[in-house]
């Protein structure tokens, strides 16, 4: 399953996502949802735990300033990438 989260993992339910995520999916941070990547955040410890596939949108870490701020756990992918995890993820929750 892929996971995007859109909005700020302040403004979501992060422990119901962190609950639902599995070994074998994919996490996706775009827009608001790239402060989830950010290094020292009060979520990266347990989202790492989960060992699913993080990645984050490289276009909106620019956007916001945060390049030297997000997470080494966090792969940075363009919008082409983001539809190549769309096809293969047939099943997808947004956040």
């Amino acid at each position: 399953m892929l996971h995007t989260l859109i909005q700020s993992p302040f403004k979501t339910n992060v422990s119901l996502l962190l609950d639902m995520l599995e070994s074998q999916d994919d996490f996706l941070a775009l827009q608001d949802g790239v402060l989830i990547a950010l290094t020292d955040n009060i979520f990266l410890k347990r989202i790492i735990s989960s060992d699913c596939a993080l990645y984050v949108i490289k276009e909106d870490v620019y956007a916001r300033g945060l390049y030297n701020h997000i997470s080494s756990h966090f792969r940075l992918i363009d919008y082409i990438y983001f539809v190549s995890l769309t096809v293969k993820n047939k099943q997808q929750m947004t956040w």
